[in-house]
C-alpha cells in the first residue's frame, strides 16, 4: 500500500497542476458624462500564455495609454479615454484572449454601471443604452472559479466519499456552503484577513485529510457537517482571495457577492452527482472498497504535493 501510494504521489507531480483564478479585468470610470470623458484600468494576467489580450475601444473614441505596470498577479494599464458620444450603446471588444482567460469588464457611469464577461469565444460586449444592472457576470465567475480550481473540486469529491445517506449530504454541503459564505463575505468586506499562500496551503491540508478519511469505515465521522462547515471556513477564505485579485468594482458589493456565491453553488451542484453516481455503480458491482482506496490514493497525493508546492512558495 505504501509503494502504491509513492507511485500515486510521484504521478501527481508529474502530471497534476493547480490551475489558478486570474480572470482578466477592465474597470472603466465615467469622468465626465457632458464630454465623454473616462479613464479605464486594464488588468491582465501575466502569468498568461501567449500574447496579453488588448481592449479595441469604440472608433468615435481616442484613447491614450499610460507605462505599464506590476500589480500583484496582473499587468496593469491605464488609459485615459475621450469619446465623440457615451459609451451606453457602444460595444467593447477584448482581442488576444486565450482560453484560459475571462475578462470582466465593468463601466461605471455616474448614473448606473454595467457589468459584462467575454471570453475566447464571445469577445464582445454591447453596452445597452438603458442599463437594469444586475451584476449577473459574477455568477459566470463564481462557476469559473470552482471549475477552475481543482483543489475545491477535489475536497468536495472528498467529502461525498466520506459520507453516505441523502440527509447527510444535504446537511454537509449546506454546512459548507454556509461556512464558506461567511469568510466569503467577512474577507471581502476587510473583516478579516489571512495570507493567501497560507490558506491555499492550510486548503491542501484539508484535502489529505479527506484523503485518508475515505478509507476509513463507514459513518466513521459522526458529524460531517460539522466536520465540512470548519473546512468551509477555510474555503471561504480561498474563495474570496481569488475575488479580490479582480476586485469588486462597482458600488452594489453585495449583489456582485451574492451571484459569485451563486456561480460557485450551481457549479458545485454539477459535481455533485458525479462521486455519488460513481459510489452508486461500483457498490453495485461489489468492488466500491477499491473505488474508495483508489480515490483515496488519489486525492491524497495530489494534496500532499499541493501542500509542498504551496509551503515551498511561502518560504520562498
Amino acid at each position: 500500500m505504501k509503494k502504491l501510494f509513492f507511485i500515486f504521489f510521484l504521478f501527481s507531480i508529474f502530471q497534476i497542476n493547480s490551475h489558478e483564478f486570474n480572470p482578466a479585468h477592465l474597470v472603466i470610470n465615467e469622468i465626465d458624462k457632458e464630454k465623454n470623458v473616462y479613464d479605464a484600468t486594464w488588468m491582465y494576467p501575466y502569468k498568461n500564455i501567449g500574447r496579453r489580450g488588448e481592449v479595441v475601444f469604440p472608433n468615435n473614441c481616442i484613447a491614450v495609454s499610460n507605462d505599464l505596470f506590476y500589480q500583484g498577479k496582473y499587468l496593469t494599464e491605464k488609459i485615459s479615454l475621450t469619446c465623440l458620444k457615451s459609451l451606453k450603446g457602444s460595444s467593447l471588444e477584448i482581442v488576444n484572449l486565450s482560453v484560459l482567460t475571462d475578462a470582466l469588464i465593468t463601466v461605471n457611469f455616474s448614473d448606473d454601471t454595467y457589468e459584462g464577461l467575454v471570453n475566447v469565444q464571445k469577445n464582445k460586449v454591447k453596452i445597452p443604452l438603458e442599463i437594469n444592472y444586475y451584476p449577473s457576470a459574477y455568477t459566470s465567475l463564481g462557476i469559473s472559479h470552482l471549475f477552475d480550481g481543482l483543489d475545491h473540486i477535489l475536497f468536495v469529491f472528498g467529502l461525498l466519499f466520506c459520507i453516505s445517506g441523502f440527509i447527510n449530504i444535504i446537511k454537509t454541503i449546506t454546512a459548507f456552503t454556509i461556512a464558506h459564505s461567511i469568510t466569503l463575505g467577512l474577507t471581502v468586506f476587510e473583516l478579516i484577513r489571512l495570507p493567501q499562500g497560507t490558506v491555499e496551503a492550510l486548503i491542501a491540508l484539508t484535502i489529505i485529510y479527506l484523503a485518508l478519511e475515505i478509507t476509513q469505515k463507514e459513518n466513521s465521522i459522526k458529524s460531517p457537517w460539522i466536520m465540512a462547515f470548519a473546512f468551509g471556513l477555510l474555503h471561504g477564505l480561498g474563495f474570496a482571495s481569488a475575488l479580490i485579485e479582480i476586485g469588486i468594482a462597482n458600488e452594489k458589493m453585495l449583489l456582485s457577492l451574492l451571484f459569485f456565491n451563486i456561480g460557485i453553488e450551481l457549479a458545485q451542484i454539477v459535481l455533485i452527482p458525479i462521486p455519488i453516481i460513481l459510489i452508486y455503480l461500483f457498490k453495485k458491482l461489489s468492488i466500491d472498497d477499491y473505488l474508495k482506496t483508489s480515490m483515496s490514493l488519489l486525492i491524497g497525493g495530489i494534496g500532499f504535493y499541493w501542500f509542498i508546492e504551496r509551503v515551498i512558495g511561502i518560504i520562498s
